[in-house]
C-alpha cells in the first residue's frame, strides 16, 4: 500500500514566519532561515524517495503559487492547501483527505529531519495505530497515523506551541490505540537554538 509523507508549511512572507525566532534575530533573518530550512529539507525527504510526497500549505490559496516561488520543488511532489481552522483541524484534515495508506505528517522547520527519521515512522506504524517524533518543548515534529481506523479526535482540545501539546495529544488516543515514539529532535524557535544550530553546521 501507498505510504505518504505530509510536509506542512506555510507562505513565506517577512514577519509571517518563525515569529518567535524573529523576535530574537530579526524578521528578515527568520524569514531566510525558514526558506533555507524548508528547501534542504524537501531535497532531502522528498527526491526519490520510497514514499509519495505532499506540500500542504497555508493559507490555502498559497497553493496555486507555492511552485511559482519555490522553483526547488520536485515535479512530482503534490501541493495542497491545509483549509481553515488551527493546527488540529488543518492536520485532522490532511490525513482524512489522503489516499489510502499509512501516512507521516512533518514540519517544515525542523533542520535535523532525515529520510531515517521518516523511514523509522513507517516502521512504526507497521505495528502501531500512531507514532510521534517529539520535540525538546514538549510538543512533536512528526506525527503518523497506520490509518485502519480513523482517528477524527486525535487532535482535539490541544494546547498547540506549548509544552503539552504532545501530552494533550497522547490523551486523545482511546483504548487499544497503540502508539510509538521516534527520535526527539529539536525545534529552532529562538535566537539561542539558531546559534546552536549555526555553530553545529560550522562543525
Amino acid at each position: 500500500m501507498q505510504r505518504h509523507l505530509v510536509i506542512f508549511a506555510k507562505e513565506p512572507r517577512l514577519g509571517a514566519v518563525k515569529t518567535r525566532l524573529a523576535h530574537d534575530i530579526g524578521a528578515a533573518a527568520a524569514l531566510g532561515f525558514y526558506e533555507e530550512t524548508l528547501r534542504a529539507l524537501i531535497l532531502r525527504v522528498a527526491q526519490a524517495a520510497p514514499w509519495r510526497c505532499w506540500l500542504a500549505v497555508t493559507p490555502h490559496g498559497f497553493a496555486m503559487h507555492a511552485r511559482r516561488r519555490w522553483r526547488f520543488l520536485p515535479r512530482d511532489i503534490a501541493i495542497v492547501g491545509q483549509g481553515p481552522g488551527d493546527l488540529g483541524a488543518r492536520m485532522a484534515r490532511s490525513f482524512a483527505h489522503l489516499p489510502p495508506g499509512p501516512a507521516v505528517l512533518i514540519g517544515s522547520d525542523i533542520p535535523a529531519i532525515t529520510p531515517t527519521h521518516i523511514a523509522d515512522a513507517f516502521t512504526a506504524l507497521g505495528s502501531h495505530d500512531a507514532v510521534f517524533g517529539p520535540a525538546e518543548d514538549g510538543g512533536y515534529w512528526l506525527v503518523g497515523q497506520r490509518r485502519l481506523r480513523a482517528m477524527p479526535d486525535l487532535f482535539r482540545h490541544v494546547r498547540w506551541s506549548t509544552e503539552h501539546a504532545l501530552a494533550d495529544t497522547l490523551a486523545n488516543l482511546t483504548t487499544g490505540q497503540s502508539h510509538a515514539l521516534i527520535a526527539q529532535l529539536a525545534d529552532i524557535d529562538d535566537g539561542t537554538a539558531y546559534v546552536r544550530w549555526r555553530a553545529s553546521k560550522e562543525l
